[in-house]
């Protein structure tokens, strides 16, 4: 597929490496000639050196053959702007970075259908959307929902003293009274789609899936579940602290935010009344202490420094805070966390990026069981995938255990008429069906890729 993407900065360089990855064809353009040609000599793409709303820059990249335009300036406005010219001019898609929590939902909806913009992200309000379920269910690393909330598949770290080390997958079934099912495990570089026989190790990362209902239920029974955060402290008074702090406190949450910028503080204190704002540097200790860092339930580092996220983090864990969670948007910087012993990493621009590649999966294969949605899971060896099944299924009504899938290939979820199907060997798909489908280390398009 022919792409554009507008913007060569950290967000639009991330889109524009996945997007390479998944074998697109992509012009990259930006008004700064040396990161032009610092992107070109690193990834097999076309560069134009200009202005994403210059009629003229469009047409040089290809526009008019173009089915999807991505707009990620650091400008809400300009993003707009370039999508509306580039749609046209011939674009058949356009997807527009909006940032600003000035464009709330009815303007945001007015301006997409008047400019014509497919769809708007806004990085940091999917970031703090994910952490606000992390602090939900502490026990996890990640949470991802699939059709409206009815399905969701956690990732978790097994710590020292679980009870599941050295246990095997087909004993947890008859152990514990849940429907659940583990469809991935990574160890060490390798992540593994396993099968009954597999034995699980404590420093295993698993991914499980679930009904919402069951997963806290599960985790209960197998010790793992930790209380909810209640009384949480966010580092950093950004964009997605605030959209962060919104939630929590409308749900009744005590938050409190620490941000050296005085001007923000106020800001901040206006817009977010039911919330404490503190003035202060949160890089130093004896300010977190004297904030009540150890009395929290949960600490989140979101300035706009790795570096300084990932050693206040630490400092967190040293206090024993029960949730410690870190944003961290340099990818060399998130083995780093890791080794350190922050298990949970939240990255704004990988999200919107997975994002980016469910939706262009899903323009690629329109007409048939296309994508609904994508996350990558295991230090992206492994891909979750939703789809709908469509009347066209070549295998309808097909037992599983007879269905020949690819190796390392799983269906780990349907969700049909609203009630969730762990599946065994004797289930099997229906149309309209919602599936999930778990691959590792391959690329899925469509349902009927997992088939041998």
């Amino acid at each position: 597929m022919n792409i554009i993407v507008v913007g060569g900065g950290k967000i639009g360089l991330t889109i524009l490496a996945n997007l390479v990855r998944e074998e697109h064809n992509v012009v990259i353009i930006d008004n700064n000639p040396e990161k032009i040609n610092e992107i070109v000599n690193v990834y097999d793409v076309m560069g134009v050196c200009g202005n994403g709303c210059d009629c003229e820059v469009l047409e040089e990249a290809g526009v008019f053959k173009t089915e999807l335009v991505i707009a990620t300036t650091d400008s809400d406005e300009l993003n707009m702007l370039c999508c509306f010219l580039a749609k046209r001019m011939g674009a058949q898609y356009t997807v527009s970075r909006i940032r600003n929590p000035e464009y709330n939902d009815n303007s945001l909806s007015f301006m997409r259908k008047e400019l014509d913009i497919s769809m708007a992200i806004n990085p940091e309000l999917l970031a703090a959307n994910e952490l606000f379920h992390m602090l939900k269910l502490p026990s996890a690393a990640k949470i991802e929902t699939f059709s409206v909330r009815n399905f969701e598949m956690i990732e978790l770290k097994l710590r020292a003293d679980t009870p599941l080390d050295g246990m095997r997958l087909m004993d947890l079934r008859s152990k514990y009274n849940a429907k659940f099912l583990i469809f991935a495990v990574g160890r060490g570089d390798e992540a593994y789609i396993p099968d009954g026989n597999f034995v699980l190790k404590s420093g295993d990362k698993i991914g499980l899936t679930a009904a919402p209902a069951e997963i806290a239920k599960l985790l209960r029974e197998m010790g793992l579940l930790r209380k909810q955060a209640k009384n949480i402290m966010i580092l950093g008074g950004s964009r997605t602290a605030y959209y962060l702090a919104k939630r929590l406190t409308q749900i009744g949450n005590s938050v409190t935010v620490i941000e050296r910028d005085k001007r923000l503080c106020e800001e901040l204190s206006e817009a977010l009344p039911k919330a404490v704002v503190i003035n202060g540097d949160g890089a130093k200790q004896e300010l977190l202490l004297e904030e009540g860092l150890h009395t929290v339930d949960a600490f989140v580092a979101l300035t706009g420094i790795d570096e300084e996220n990932i050693l206040l983090s630490s400092f967190a864990e040293s206090q024993n805070v029960p949730k410690v969670i870190a944003k961290v948007n340099r990818d060399e910087l998130i083995p780093l966390s890791e080794h350190w012993g922050l298990e949970c990493i939240v990255s704004p621009k990988k999200l919107i990026s997975d994002k980016l590649v469910q939706y262009a999966r899903a323009l690629e294969n329109s007409a048939g069981s296309s994508v609904e949605t994508l996350y990558k899971i295991m230090d992206d060896k492994v891909e979750v995938l939703e789809f709908k099944v469509k009347s066209d299924f070549p295998q309808l009504q097909i037992p599983f255990k007879k269905l020949e899938t690819k190796k390392n290939t799983l269906i780990a979820g349907i969700v049909r008429d609203r009630k969730i199907i762990i599946p065994s060997g004797d289930d099997y798909l229906l149309s309209s069906d919602k599936v999930v489908v778990v691959a590792a280390n391959q690329r899925i398009s469509r349902l009927s890729d997992i088939l041998s």
